[in-house]
């Protein structure tokens, strides 16, 4: 069923804001993990585990969401994930030990993972192909924004607060939107028989044009979660900054993106099949001098232009992957996210490796070699040649 344009306008914005709180969730407490361990009389390290319990889990669950969003409908999958989330990251802000802190954060990613994929999936299914790709495109923008500015948005609430009250509000809001879900997304049936996992993943792995599709995002979360991980490392160095006026510059990222969200359509009908291999040049530019900065404002002018190259070309290849199997977009989404966040993990941790042994002008280095090779990828799969949708 597809959405009238002021409607499909207002569920984007309902869903963006959602997807903007569950993305920062995580990484709101990231430099807090020191006022965690004091308060609870743990270790730093063993702190860290309520971070890795989210990741995981939220990796985890994501290979299920799509099909059962697929099996039960979208909608109520994506509001069951929403007050989920919202529920347990307000239950954290209450954990008196690691234990209690572990388990609510597992389950705060487990119903997280769905929120993503499965708004995802909706857009696509309750949008006009004329719109989808900037729909998407926005959504996505709204969602790193949420990530990029977590930093500096938990460290002010914890300047004023502390970090439970950082769990407490991001899972206080989440419920609220979750509300206004319940109230604004159309009910969207489910589009198979039956949940036969094997089944669904045997047709998914053997549409090999949406695996080469989904290859090419896990290299993308890769390349970039896996360098903008530790640029807050370089700029804290550089500058000397505050965590929170490290986290107001990392959030230029955030605005690139959403910048490229909100532009994407239109630029993609002027430039057609020169878009995304400018947008790739752009991105492997900004990393190729992103090391050789020292002034703030060229370091907000790279990840800039880092975070417009990102989303340009993530939301072209999501719509791609969608168009491949549009019967069952729940499943696609949930091999994009699974790939973007796992190519994501294995950057963070291989670039770890880097940053120790070589320091991190390798670091970006590897990923601007990266992003060329996406370039070359994107434009052998992606169908550049079809004109742009026309504006209206």
């Amino acid at each position: 069923m597809r959405d009238t344009e002021p409607n499909m306008a207002r569920v984007i914005l309902i869903l963006g804001i959602m997807g903007f709180l569950a993305n920062g969730d995580n990484y709101a407490v990231a430099p807090l993990l020191l006022d965690m361990s004091r308060d609870l009389g743990i270790s730093i390290s063993a702190t860290a585990l309520s971070v890795t319990s989210y990741m995981l889990c939220f990796g985890l669950f994501t290979v299920f969401v799509g099909p059962l969003a697929d099996r039960y409908g979208k909608t109520r999958i994506v509001n069951i994930a929403a007050f989920g989330t919202a529920i347990f990251s307000v239950l954290s802000a209450f954990s008196h030990n690691l234990a209690t802190l572990v388990i609510l954060r597992a389950c705060n990613g487990a119903f997280g993972s769905g929120i993503f994929p499965v708004s995802l999936a909706y857009i696509g299914e309750s949008s006009d192909k004329s719109s989808q790709h900037q729909y998407l495109a926005r959504f996505f923008g709204m969602m790193f924004l949420g990530g990029a500015t977590a930093t500096a948005i938990g460290g002010a609430i914890a300047h004023v607060g502390s970090w439970r009250v950082v769990y407490f509000v991001y899972g206080f809001l989440e419920l609220i939107v979750a509300c206004f879900m319940l109230k604004h997304l159309n009910k969207a049936p489910g589009v198979i028989p039956r949940l036969d996992l094997k089944a669904i993943y045997r047709e998914a792995f053997g549409n090999r044009a949406l695996i080469k599709t989904t290859g090419t995002i896990f290299l993308i979360g890769f390349s970039v979660f896996g360098t903008f991980t530790y640029s807050g490392k370089y700029v804290q160095n550089i500058t000397g900054y505050s965590i929170l006026q490290v986290g107001l510059l990392l959030s230029f990222f955030g605005f690139g993106t959403v910048v490229g969200g909100r532009y994407a359509t239109r630029l993609r009908y002027y430039f057609n099949q020169r878009y995304v291999p400018g947008a790739a040049l752009l991105g492997a530019f900004s990393l190729a001098v992103f090391p050789l900065l020292h002034s703030p404002a060229a370091i907000a002018a790279a990840l800039l232009g880092f975070g417009f190259a990102f989303i340009s070309i993530h939301s072209t290849l999501v719509t791609t992957a969608q168009s491949l199997m549009p019967h069952m977009r729940g499943t696609v989404m949930s091999l994009v996210s699974f790939n973007l966040f796992g190519g994501g993990a294995l950057g963070t941790y291989v670039n770890g490796l880097l940053l120790d042994r070589f320091g991190i002008q390798w670091l970006f280095a590897g990923a601007t070699l990266l992003m060329l090779l996406i370039l070359l990828i994107a434009v052998a799969i992606l169908d550049l040649r079809v004109k742009a949708p026309a504006l209206t």
